[in-house]
């Protein structure tokens, strides 16, 4: 049986500038060596820019683990930089919607958080990738972008999900819903839709959004709010969020390990919170890409 144990030495990087980073980046450090976890390095990253700079260098000097403490953003962007080492990938969820922590069971509480990484095991999961660009858990298009997009960073990091709430209810009027056009190798689907989401994993926006989703299927699955009026986008969410037994009738889902997405007119995509793509796209998914810290 493989030894699935996780390494006790890391290195941490921390967002200091994601919604929580800066005050728990001291905390974070003193749990993890009250838990027995041998920190080689820790910064605190100021600059986002410095982000992925600092993680490549713990890459390049083969860390056992490298954990990411900053919301979906800095852990989309950081990860695609696992792929092919042996480094696992650990996670500190201190974002707003922190939907990857939730995909692999460790919720949103730094101290379970740490306890994952002292007692939990190693795990190999896909990444999904959108033209090549790898990311851990969703993305979207059609409002989701949109709020991304405009969200002040103080209302979100003072009020989190709710701060989210409020700005989609003041840009919702300029939204129009699209054609959504996907080809997943075997039929070419078209419908009118006013989201359409992109899932490796189940969560996206803090809320599970697919039940089917599988970080280990090997499958991407493309999820489409379907119909033209912002009211069924709206109930969607809510049904979803309460996990009404109507929600699967607000949704369309498609899968594969290859599909092509088109849209009329052309959506900016938001790659686990952060805009960096625009239809059309082929989206694609990495196999047991990279080792991450989950729960045992």
């Amino acid at each position: 049986m493989t030894d699935d144990t996780l390494p006790k030495q890391a290195i941490l990087v921390v967002n200091a500038m994601s919604r929580s980073g800066a005050d728990a980046f001291e905390h974070a450090r003193e749990l993890l060596e009250e838990r027995g976890v041998e920190l080689l390095a820790a910064h605190a990253i100021e600059n986002p820019d410095d982000m992925l700079p600092t993680v490549r260098k713990a890459l390049a000097a083969k860390a056992p683990m490298i954990i990411i403490g900053g919301g979906d953003g800095s852990l989309s962007s950081t990860i695609d930089d696992f792929l092919g080492s042996e480094t696992v990938f650990a996670l500190l969820p201190l974002g707003t919607a922190n939907s990857f922590a939730k995909t692999l069971g460790i919720g949103t509480d730094l101290q379970a958080a740490v306890e994952t990484i002292a007692t939990g095991r190693k795990m190999r999961i896909d990444l999904g990738a959108i033209d090549g660009d790898y990311f851990a858990n969703a993305a979207a298009m059609g409002l989701s972008p949109m709020i991304a997009e405009t969200v002040p960073h103080q209302l979100k990091r003072t009020l989190g999900m709710l701060g989210y709430i409020i700005w989609a209810a003041r840009v919702a009027f300029k939204f129009r819903p699209f054609r959504l056009v996907v080809d997943d190798g075997r039929r070419i689907h078209r419908t009118w839709a006013t989201e359409a989401r992109v899932l490796n994993g189940t969560h996206h926006g803090g809320i599970e959004l697919a039940e089917s989703a599988d970080l280990q299927s090997g499958e991407i699955v493309v999820q489409a709010v379907t119909g033209r009026g912002l009211g069924r986008l709206a109930w969607s969410w809510f049904a979803t969020l309460f996990k009404l037994r109507s929600r699967s009738q607000t949704v369309t889902e498609y899968r594969g390990t290859k599909l092509r997405i088109e849209t009329r007119p052309p959506q900016k995509i938001s790659i686990d919170g952060e805009l960096s793509a625009r239809t059309p796209v082929t989206v694609t998914v990495a196999r047991a890409a990279v080792w991450v810290a989950a729960p045992r």
